[in-house]
């Protein structure tokens, strides 16, 4: 492990000078380097689980994720608060987003399997496309297989409910796909989900290696993001419109465009679309599970999701659900607090006690407050985009960092928890798009103080606009192996 990606954003001279540091205070050299490796990973590789309703998807998902997170119900249109899971494998982490609840008869089955699993290939480096092996492939299996082909992302075929030996003659009929190999599983069972998931990480990409300084090719990529009826549309519209130049528009495959290159303040920046849930949706469940689905895939596109919050309405659950979404994905994050123009002074004093209540987990991203439809304001959108890239690409050197960990240390202890006072010792950071720190300590620090070193990090440095991950590795007992 000497190459340079296993520094992570250390440079050799600042490597070598940490090592010293970390064996000096009796770490294990392999185990900060494991540390620093871990952290410094940019974004999670993302399995996309496709199929149509009842193939036991959700079944799958939670034996990828080894616990019951995803609802599973006989009946289709369960929705859920969550389309996108944390998976590890063989060490190897990567992100699950599952298809596996919607409304069945809101566009035919056809239609609505096809709609969800082009919003969920969209996202991901993979596709697992789940059959049910005791059926055999469906017309609608086939309408999956071509997005898939389309789409020309990698593929793992689920031959799924196969209890027994028997049924592996219905999972080898499934070669007829065209898809290669079908893997016989039984995700009630748990039956051949390890071959599956060996094949998965086959094609999954490995974690990107941090890269730090400007992005390299194309625009940066926002996502407008906001529940339904925000108005994400007419802020789109009104940010394309006017004196501004669309470049172009990229045609999705089957519906409309999904990215819009726009000039803004002098910058192309590429806009993910979000809007236009399709009209026809009507059933509320079922719009509201498209609307989750496409949000996770917009932010998994993008690098930037502003958040529309509609200032005329209290700020709801599924606010804070968006909110919950971009943040643990990691991107840059700004709030654009819309219909601003249409507040009376009674309002607009609720509302900032509601922002001081209800937004505490965002106070660091920049925020907004515009109208789409007057297009009020609506300069300072891209000031507070830049300000979140710049607070999402920073790095402090390690010298800097340890100096004020030192301070920090020094002036606010970690509380004494059964006579012991555990002590941050040094840390460096790992990474950036988003700060990924890595302190080392002589004990666990509880969540409460983690929180109280992120506040003064933001104090210090900025960040503006950026979650920041902190982890933190416990010295080992000597003579104890991890």
């Amino acid at each position: 492990m000497n190459d340079q990606h296993d520094h992570g954003a250390l440079g050799d001279a600042e490597y070598a000078e940490f090592m010293e540091l970390a064996a000096e205070e009796g770490f294990d050299a392999e185990d900060v380097e494991e540390a620093i490796e871990e952290a410094g990973h940019g974004p999670l590789p993302v399995l996309a689980v496709v199929g149509r309703p009842n193939v036991g998807k959700s079944t799958l998902v939670n034996r990828i994720i080894g616990r019951r997170e995803a609802v599973v119900e006989d009946k289709p249109g369960v929705t859920r608060d969550r389309v996108t899971y944390e998976a590890e494998w063989a060490g190897r982490r990567f992100k699950v987003v599952d298809t596996g609840g919607w409304e069945q008869d809101v566009l035919g089955i056809d239609a609505s399997v096809a709609t969800q699993a082009e919003y969920a290939i969209e996202a991901a480096d993979a596709c697992l496309f789940v059959v049910d092996a005791t059926v055999g492939a469906t017309d609608t299996d086939e309408a999956v297989v071509k997005l898939l082909r389309r789409a020309g992302k990698p593929v793992v075929l689920a031959a799924n409910k196969v209890d027994g030996q028997s049924g592996e003659a219905d999972a080898a009929t499934l070669w007829s796909l065209g898809l290669g190999e079908p893997f016989p599983v039984s995700s009630l069972h748990g039956r051949g989900t390890g071959d599956l998931l060996d094949e998965v990480l086959r094609k999954l990409p490995e974690a990107p290696e941090q890269t730090f300084g400007k992005a390299v090719g194309g625009p940066r990529r926002i996502a407008l993001i906001g529940r339904p009826n925000v108005g994400k549309s007419s802020l789109l519209n009104k940010v394309a419109g006017e004196d501004r130049v669309v470049v172009n528009e990229l045609a999705g495959t089957t519906r409309d465009p999904v990215d819009e290159l726009i000039e803004l303040g002098g910058v192309t920046w590429k806009f993910v679309d979000t809007a236009g849930i399709r009209k026809k949706v009507h059933l509320q469940a079922g719009a509201d599970y498209y609307a989750s689905l496409r949000t996770a895939a917009a932010v998994e596109k993008a690098e930037v999701a502003v958040i529309l919050i509609d200032t005329t309405d209290n700020i709801s659950v599924q606010d804070q659900r968006i909110i919950t979404m971009a943040v643990e994905s990691g991107r840059a994050v700004v709030i654009a607090y819309n219909k601003w123009d249409e507040l009376d002074e009674e309002r607009r004093y609720y509302l900032e006690r509601e922002i001081e209540t209800e937004m505490q987990q965002v106070s660091w991203a920049p925020r907004v407050n515009v109208s789409a439809k007057t297009g009020r304001h609506m300069e300072k959108l891209v000031p507070a985009i830049e300000t979140a890239l710049a607070g999402w690409e920073t790095r402090i050197p390690t010298g800097r960092l340890n100096a004020f960990l030192g301070e920090l240390v020094a002036a606010h202890p970690h509380p004494i928890r059964g006579g012991k006072q555990p002590r941050i010792l040094f840390g460096t950071q790992a990474g950036t798009k988003p700060p990924r720190f890595v302190l080392f300590a002589s004990g666990f620090l509880e969540a409460g103080y983690r929180r109280f070193i992120e506040r003064r990090l933001r104090e210090e440095f900025g960040f503006e606009g950026t979650p920041i991950h902190i982890s933190v590795r416990v010295r080992e007992k000597r003579g104890r192996k991890k």
